[in-house]
């Protein structure tokens, strides 16, 4: 990290330099260009690029600096990249064009960049080497400034920059395949009505392949004619001699040097035989080697591979071939054996390289190498049985795999972010020179840099180079005890201690007997390091949750403090072994993260904490998402372990997301504040927007996994500024949403706005009054009453709810004039939804429950509470006369078992469910759970039949409420 004399040394520079450009700058642009310097990841090479702009193209600087959006884009390549910068000094017009061209916030197809490409080459007179590559730069260019300002995911970076590969492969082979024509004729194969033209498929292996090419990538390809023959022309050769020519003439092409750098370089070793191969071969020589001699390894690459330019004929046809020979239909784990070699070869060559030397971020343990290994390697394992899972881009494979249960959702979600954080780390290590690297530098300062040209949501509000290399820790431990888990597992070491299913009673009494032949021995390790923790897992044999357990136990036993805590608290080991008996998700959370346990243990002895002053100092997004999964951790371990009433669960819930939502907004409104200031330089953002939340987060009913209904509103006074502020909404569903190593907050839903997805994701405060009073249906004005303000001005937040439900009061409440809107609303949602969602929307569901207190509590008067929970709506609506007290009882029963059978899903699962598991020994997890949370008299019968006799008590009293 720089030490404060260095910063102020590069602080003092730009300054100078900004000194010296600003005279040339209008008064309306100065203060702009001061914010953007500022606020840029290297303001001294931005402004020494700038100035040096003024200096060789005064005219093209008048016209940028003047340009707001031109200006942004320029910077943005001052800062990050040195090749493009120059490029800038010597064709401004670039980075304008990039701007004015009004396609920087999609993405260009294979089939655009190639038109580009042909008007690029039919008005340009250089020689064909040189427009390549400068074709390729400038849209280089267009697609780092899309990076770089935030308008493209890493996905769409790396399909933008394998599309612009695919056109220029594409059209540089029609342009030498013409020549050769002119002179050998067409080659020509035998077909059966006579001689056919014969194709030619160039194939991508590799990362463009895989459409994830990078800034300065080699491209691995591989040359393939479809058949033996001759050419048609005067001077005739055969097809193979044609091709041959033709391969080393687009190779020679891509890879010549000239004063724009060379297009590619091109990589043919994966072709058959590698170097010692033809640099083409034939469809049935191709054939003949993938199923007599090809390698495992080479197997694996043909993942990756696909027809990237020519004729698409041959090369699919090999594809076709080779798919049962990649994939398998049975467990073979003999191609995780090799690849495990192969691993270890690249890692002991990493050990002998010269000390001092940066860490290879692609090679290294844990590095963008091993996550895709790790998806070929289950790829190939499963794809056989599952189809599905075949695709070349490792972020989608890893989706796939998630998604057919071959990798859990905390697998998935470390592994995306794992691979997310790297490629991006390897691009701004490769876009700074044009240089194909992945090692990190070693200089503190460099570093420091690296940190801030990363992405905001990869490093937090203050980037630096420690925190770069500690977010790169984590990532790196993640995949290797993922990778080592998933590919190195063996036969379970742990023999004893279960002792049945649920479907398979226990015959004798549990027996901690491991048999003789099993490899290894963690009961009798356990035994001698842990004795009190094994005398307790004796008592309580598990039914369920073994794997996990055997899993937890390895982690824990490298972690002498952890398993002294563990052994020396049989309160502790009760709650660990419940975790993992009745929560599949949070079972996964302590394999992950086993320092978890410590919250098991605090949680008997110590509140829990305030969030909003816990979240007021965090600074940066992983810390924030760190300290929620911690606290959510505690909250469901207190509702599972200490049996903690349903309500107050969702109660401390919600207060940790409001707490989540506060310290959002306010990292949000200081990144769009760096990024996008507000139009008026005087205006001073804070806490101005009003966030209310509606649903569940509304009424304070949050639960594990629940989305989040927001509202941004603005007071009519701030209105001028709304951009400022869409963008730090944006900003905010953009964090909160995202998914990362430290998994996902919660989902922001804005659908219930004023006029929904065609509405404005922040309205001003008279609008939406307005909306409310003029416009909006029976259902959204009632929302309201389940609203409250949790983030931004709370005082005026309230206020402006109020207001709202008075207005909802006058429209609905005065005569009952809401009852009949409610009852065809309600219907509607049976209809559509009761069927998926039975215990929400299906006959005698929650909604039954919902509407009936919604229409009690207009009936009475316009009074405002600032929250209200389902207790509480039920409580005040029996004061104000609209419920008797049995009434009152069978409503919060219902509600209580209709909460505590969600909650048990979400603990158990990870998610929610709309009905009833069907297998049985689900079920009767979720039996277990509901009982620790609703009243003796509904646990005496079948969960089920429990539900149906609720469902009928429930339906009966909305009738009688609205009306048969």
């Amino acid at each position: 990290m720089q030490t404060p004399a260095e910063n102020l040394i590069h602080r003092a520079r730009w300054e100078a330099a900004l000194t010296r450009l600003l005279p040339a700058v209008s008064e309306r642009q100065r203060p702009k260009i001061r914010i953007l310097l500022a606020s840029s990841a290297d303001p001294e090479s931005a402004a020494h690029y700038l100035a040096a702009l003024q200096e060789r193209q005064p005219a093209a600087f008048a016209r940028i600096v003047e340009e707001d959006a031109v200006l942004q884009a320029a910077l943005a390549v001052f800062s990050h990249s040195r090749f493009l910068s120059e490029e800038i000094l010597q064709h401004p017009e670039w980075i304008e064009k990039t701007v004015s061209d009004g396609d920087l916030y999609r993405v260009r197809s294979t089939e655009e960049m190639a038109q580009y490409l042909d008007a690029w080459l039919s008005e340009c007179e250089l020689p064909l080497p040189l427009a390549l590559a400068t074709f390729r730069r400038r849209q280089i260019l267009r697609i780092l400034v899309r990076d770089v300002l935030g308008e493209a995911t890493l996905s769409e970076v790396t399909e933008e920059l394998s599309n612009l590969a695919d056109a220029i492969l594409d059209r540089s082979y029609r342009i030498l395949k013409a020549e050769l024509v002119q002179r050998h004729g067409q080659p020509l194969q035998e077909g059966s009505e006579g001689p056919q033209e014969c194709g030619f498929s160039i194939l991508a292996l590799g990362k463009l392949g895989g459409r994830e090419l990078n800034y300065s990538s080699d491209i691995d390809l591989m040359f393939l004619y479809e058949a033996n023959g001759e050419t048609a022309g005067p001077v005739s050769i055969t097809n193979k001699e044609f091709y041959k020519k033709l391969s080393n003439r687009l190779t020679e092409l891509l890879s010549t040097h000239t004063a724009e750098g060379w297009c590619y370089r091109i990589d043919l070793r994966l072709r058959p035989d590698g170097r010692l191969g033809e640099v083409c071969i034939s469809l049935d020589g191709a054939r003949n080697y993938y199923s007599t001699r090809a390698r495992d390894w080479e197997l694996q690459m043909l993942i990756k591979a696909r027809v990237a330019a020519g004729e698409p004929a041959p090369g699919r046809q090999l594809l076709e071939f080779v798919q049962p020979r990649i994939y398998s239909s049975t467990t073979d784990f003999s191609a995780l054996e090799s690849v495990s070699l192969t691993r270890e070869r690249i890692h002991e060559r990493l050990a002998a390289r010269r000390p001092g030397e940066g860490l290879d971020i692609k090679l290294t343990r844990g590095g963008i190498r091993d996550i895709e290994f790790l998806v070929q390697c289950l790829q190939r394992l499963h794809g056989g049985r599952e189809p599905w899972i075949k695709h070349a881009s490792t972020l989608q494979a890893l989706f796939r795999l998630n998604d057919k249960g071959l990798l859990s959702e905390s697998e998935y979600s470390r592994l995306a972010s794992a691979y997310q954080f790297l490629r991006h780390l390897e691009h701004r290590l490769q876009f700074a020179e044009d240089r194909q690297t992945h090692t990190l530098p070693t200089d503190p300062g460099e570093l420091d840099l690296l940190a801030r040209r990363m992405p905001p949501s990869e490093i937090g509000r203050v980037p630096s180079g420690e925190k770069l290399l500690r977010q790169l820790q984590t990532h790196l431990e993640d995949v290797q005890e993922i990778y080592d888990r998933v590919i190195h597992a063996q036969q379970p070491i742990y023999y004893g201690i279960i002792t049945h299913s649920p479907e398979d009673p226990p015959r004798e009494p549990p027996s901690l007997a491991v048999p003789e032949s099993a490899p290894s021995n963690l009961v009798r390790h356990l035994d001698v390091r842990a004795p009190g923790f094994v005398r307790v897992l004796a008592q309580r044999p598990l039914s369920r949750g073994l794997r996990e357990l055997e899993h937890f136990l390895e982690k824990v036993l490298q972690t002498p403090a952890l398993l002294q805590m563990l052994d020396s608290d049989p309160q502790l080991a009760e709650d660990v072994i419940a975790i993992f008996e009745l929560s599949q998700y949070f079972g996964q959370e302590l394999i992950r993260t086993p320092e978890l346990m410590e919250e098991l243990a605090r949680m008997r002895s110590q509140p829990p904490p305030n969030f909003r002053r816990l979240f007021e100092p965090v600074d940066d997004m992983q810390e924030l998402r760190r300290l929620f999964r911690r606290e959510m951790f505690r909250i469901q371990a207190e509702s599972l372990c200490l049996c903690s009433p349903i309500f107050d669960t969702l109660a401390h819930t919600s207060d940790l997301a409001d707490a989540v939502i506060s310290a959002v907004y306010r990292l949000a409104v200081a990144h769009v504040s760096r990024q996008k200031p507000p139009e008026d330089p005087a205006y001073q953002p804070h806490q101005q927007m009003m966030i209310i939340a509606l649903g569940r987060l509304g009424m304070r009913e949050f639960d594990l996994a629940s989305d989040a209904d927001l509202n941004f509103v603005l007071p009519d006074e701030d209105t001028r500024e709304i951009s400022f502020w869409t963008r730090v909404a944006s900003r905010m569903i953009e964090l909160i949403g995202a998914y990362t190593g430290e998994g996902k907050l919660f989902t922001v839903d804005t659908r219930l706005r004023p006029n929904g997805r065609e509405g404005a994701l922040v309205q001003s405060a008279g609008a939406y009054l307005d909306y409310i009073d003029r416009r909006a249906e029976a259902w959204e004005g009632i929302s309201h009453m389940k609203a409250r303000a949790v983030a931004g001005d709370l005082k005026k937040g309230t206020d402006f709810l109020k207001q709202v439900q008075q207005t909802d009061w006058r429209r609905y409440g005065q005569g009952g004039r809401s009852r009949a809107d409610l009852r065809s609303m309600r219907a509607r949602l049976e209809n559509e939804q009761g069927r998926s969602n039975p215990l929400k929307a299906g006959y005698g569901g929650y909604y039954d429950i919902d509407f009936v207190l919604m229409y009690l509590r207009l009936k009475g008067a316009g009074m405002f509470f600032d929250v209200l929970n389902t207790p509480e709506r039920i409580d005040v609506i029996e004061r104000m006369g609209h419920l008797d007290r049995s009434e009152a009882e069978l409503l919060l029963t219902a509600a209580t078992y209709y909460r505590a059978i969600d909650h048990a899903m979400r603990l158990f699962f990870g998610h929610a469910e709309g009905t009833l598991p069907k297998a049985e020994a689900h079920l009767q997890v979720l039996t277990r759970l509901v009982q620790r949370w609703v009243p003796n008299q509904l646990t005496e019968k079948p969960l089920p039949i429990q539900l149906r006799e609720i469902q009928h008590s429930v339906r009966r009293f909305f009738q009688k409420v609205f009306g048969s």
